[in-house]
Parts: structure tokens; sequence; C-alpha cells
């Protein structure tokens, strides 16, 4: 079942031909938004940007793009100068909207058949003036944030679910203490304080305007691991990337019945199986049914323990060979 929230164009999605569990009309605090949905189970959300007060400011925005999940949301866009200019749409894919129209033929496309990031990177400005808060006040000052590209020699390795909460946060974690024994490694999560409760000093949580500054401040590490949550500012900055999928039958149900083309995308990718308990004829299996390759199949693991065989496997089998 979808919602629909709905302004300017509410004639325009109520004639959408899908069902609907929950619709709203007006315009909303985007704290609204979120506190209404955050907790709500839908398949699609068609969302008239009109409807978030004071849409223009990119802010509210990346507001909801924390706290929403972005694969669901398919954004109407109005036709001011403000929403339709390349830097507003190279803002909103760096925050990991790729879903966003303005007619209801391209409503219809999305819902059928939503984006990825390569259908949308012809419109992303990779070299950009991001907006950060000014220290001591609430005014903003422009920065311009450079990629640290070729600049930087060492591996920048991201760790993104495929599934959903399929550990990618406990597993960066975990690499992180792993990788830290035998080299010097930063770590940082991307658009959530998950590493707040861990209480490790040395991880970093930052937002997606700021990624690229503070991976720029560990150009001195060998490895730098980004959590990427939704990110795909995170996710450009990265030479490799461990797309996590968690193999319980409910959780591949939940992802195909909302993104059908979720496993096709990951052919050639870095596919781990996390948490799984499957054996090695099982992932054969998954393998051929899911026609992708698993390049490593990871059970539970207990972060306590002070030697962690797989784990070790793991990044072995990534190239690092000063695991002993």
């Amino acid at each position: 079942m979808n919602v629909i929230v709905s302004n300017k164009y509410q004639l325009m999605l109520e004639n959408l031909g899908i069902d609907v569990i929950k619709s709203l009309n007006g315009e909303f605090e985007v704290d609204e938004i979120i506190s209404t949905f955050q907790n709500f189970f839908y398949q699609r959300m068609i969302l008239d940007i009109t409807a978030i007060k004071d849409y223009k400011d990119i802010r509210n925005l990346q507001k909801l793009s924390i706290s929403l999940p972005m694969d669901k949301i398919i954004l109407l866009l109005d036709d001011t100068e403000e929403s339709t200019s390349p830097g507003y749409l190279s803002k909103l894919i760096s925050m990991g909207i790729y879903n966003f129209t303005r007619n209801v033929d391209g409503i219809q496309y999305l819902y059928n058949h939503p984006n990825s990031y390569r259908d949308v990177a012809q419109f992303h400005q990779l070299e950009e003036v991001a907006v950060v808060p000014q220290v001591g006040g609430p005014s903003t000052q422009n920065v311009i944030v450079q990629n640290i590209g070729s600049g930087y020699s060492g591996r920048i390795i991201g760790i993104k679910n495929v599934t959903k909460n399929s550990g990618a946060t406990t597993l960066t974690y975990m690499l992180h203490n792993e990788l830290s024994k035998y080299y010097n490694v930063a770590t940082i999560e991307v658009d959530k304080t998950d590493f707040t409760y861990l209480k490790n000093p040395a991880l970093v949580s930052t937002i997606s305007g700021n990624v690229n500054a503070e991976v720029g401040k560990y150009r001195d590490c060998d490895v730098i691991l980004i959590d990427v949550n939704n990110s795909v500012q995170a996710e450009g900055l990265c030479n490799e990337i461990l797309y996590l999928i968690e193999p319980s039958i409910i959780k591949l149900n939940k992802l195909t019945m909302i993104t059908p083309m979720a496993l096709r995308g990951l052919r050639d990718k870095k596919v781990v199986l996390n948490q799984s308990l499957l054996s090695s004829s099982d992932v054969l299996d998954f393998e051929y049914e899911a026609h992708v390759k698993v390049f490593y199949n990871l059970p539970p693991l207990d972060e306590r323990e002070k030697r962690i065989k797989p784990l070790e496997e793991l990044l072995k089998k990534m190239g690092f060979d000063r695991i002993r």
C-alpha cells in the first residue's frame, strides 16, 4: 500500500490509480511529515514537494533524507526555477533522492521502475558548493568541497545495507577494530549517529554535505571505512563497496516486493551475505536464483571475541595481507 502527501498538485495525485492507505493534503513542516511516517509501513510515498514548508531551503529536504527511506519516495517537483535548477537536482541526488519527476507519467514510471544512481548520475555535479552551518550562529558560509580523488593513495571502503538493517554499522565497527591492529584506519558513518552508542571516540559521524571534507582529514590513513547508508556523495568517494544482504526469506521477500530490480543491480558488485546461516550449497542456489555472485558468506559474529576468524578471512580475501 502507498501514501500520498499533496498540496498544490492534489488533483493530479488523486488520479494515479494506485492503492492508497493514507493521504495528507496541505503544507507541513518537514518534522511533521517525518513523525507521521517514520514508523509507518508503506510501499511508496508520492510526495508533492509543495507540501513541504520552505522546500526551497535544501536543508529541509536533507532532514527528510536522513529520517525517511528515500528509495521509497517519489518526489513530485514543481516548475519553479529554484527546484528545477541543475544545482538543486544535484543536491537532491547527493542526499540519495533519485526518484523525482514533474508529471504523472514520470510518477507511474518511477513507481514500477525506481531510479538507481546510474539513472540520475548525469545531473550530479561532483564538485559543487556545499552549504555548511557556520560555527557560532545560524548563518551559513559557502565552502568549496573538493573530492580527495587521486590525491589519496589508500583504500576507501564503503559498507552498505541492501536488505534493511543488515548490520552495516556493526560490521563497519568490527572491521575498524580488526584492521586497526595492523593498519592506520579512519571510520566514518554518514547521515546517522549510531556510532555514538558504541562509545568509541575514533568513530566519526557526519552528514552527506560534509563527507568530502571529513574524508579529506584522513589522507594519512591506510584505510578509510565508510558506513554510507543512503548517501550518494559517500558512495562516490569509495574505491570499493561491500553490499550487505541478510539472506532470510522475510528480508529478501520484503526487498524484492518493494524494489523488484534491487538484486539485479548488484551484478559485478562485492555482495556479502551478512549474518548468514547458509551452507555452501545454499549459497550456490542463492547465486543462481538472484543472478549475483557472492563475494563472501559471513555468519553471525560475536564482536566481543578477541579473534574472529570469519572476519579475518573476509579481510584477507579483500587483499589485506598484514592480517595474520
